[in-house]
């Protein structure tokens, strides 16, 4: 029975301080740059800037580029765990959560869980501006749930990487800037924007190596066969082994901390 308490508590202490972060996102508007302005803004930027001379057209690079930018901003909105938390730290309110009754895994818990409503947005955002630009993908309402849904659990699995960085780095500062030159490098030096055979052969070899290319890759062919390729099964597979791997040495690094 004091099992399941300790169980129930946690629980409820993980929903308070997820419902802490949101409210905390929606008193600071900023907080959605990453999830709402930046996909509308590379979208329409690259849409029109590259693809007529990439695809002849805004329509026949929309294919291409939506689920390059989805990735991007899946990135960027998943690097948020990290400085929130580095900030919470700074400001001492980790401090004072460890003076109230709740479960000591409870912020850190709640952050994670709260991320998932951030990522959520930003797909969204992400498909809803290309479709406004006249993206129309080839399958049916479920095939883009199954995107939504694995394009937030890549992101929520990137996630745990960045609340690690959150608890390591000396300055939320710091954890901006790293985030900013992963999310340009990963999303860059991959199939995001413009076909891998276009590249030079030294840089090919780096994008083909790139994660965020397989992540790219089985969206793309979800969207245009409404099929679940092995490259999907590999996104799938690499995303729990970056959650087994990452958690717990997140959690170890915050017990540390705290």
């Amino acid at each position: 029975m004091e099992i399941k308490t300790q169980r129930g508590n946690i629980i409820q202490n993980t929903f308070t301080m997820a419902y802490r972060n949101l409210l905390k996102t929606l008193h600071n508007p900023d907080r959605f740059m990453d999830v709402l302005i930046q996909p509308i803004l590379f979208m329409i930027l690259f849409g029109y800037l590259f693809g007529g001379a990439i695809a002849g057209g805004v329509q026949g690079y929309l294919p291409t580029i939506v689920p390059g930018i989805l990735v991007q901003t899946i990135l960027s909105a998943a690097s948020g765990s990290g400085s929130q938390i580095r900030e919470d730290m700074e400001s001492g309110v980790f401090d004072r959560f460890k003076s109230l009754p709740m479960a000591h895994i409870a912020p850190l818990a709640g952050q994670l869980f709260a991320d998932i409503l951030r990522l959520f947005i930003a797909t969204i955002a992400s498909l809803a501006t290309g479709y406004f630009m006249g993206w129309r993908p080839n399958v049916g309402f479920g095939w883009l749930v199954i995107v939504v849904l694995l394009a937030v659990f890549i992101g929520w699995a990137i996630s745990w990487i960045y609340a690690l960085v959150g608890l390591l780095a000396k300055s939320a500062t710091m954890v901006q800037s790293i985030s900013m030159i992963t999310m340009l490098m990963l999303s860059f030096l991959s199939n995001a924007f413009i076909p891998i055979r276009t590249l030079p052969k030294f840089l090919q070899v780096i994008a083909n190596l790139n994660p965020v290319t397989y992540v790219i890759t089985a969206i793309r062919q979800i969207l245009a066969t409404g099929t679940l390729s092995s490259t999907a099964g590999m996104v799938l597979i690499m995303g729990l082994a970056i959650v087994v791997i990452f958690a717990p040495l997140t959690v170890l690094a915050y017990n540390h901390n705290n």
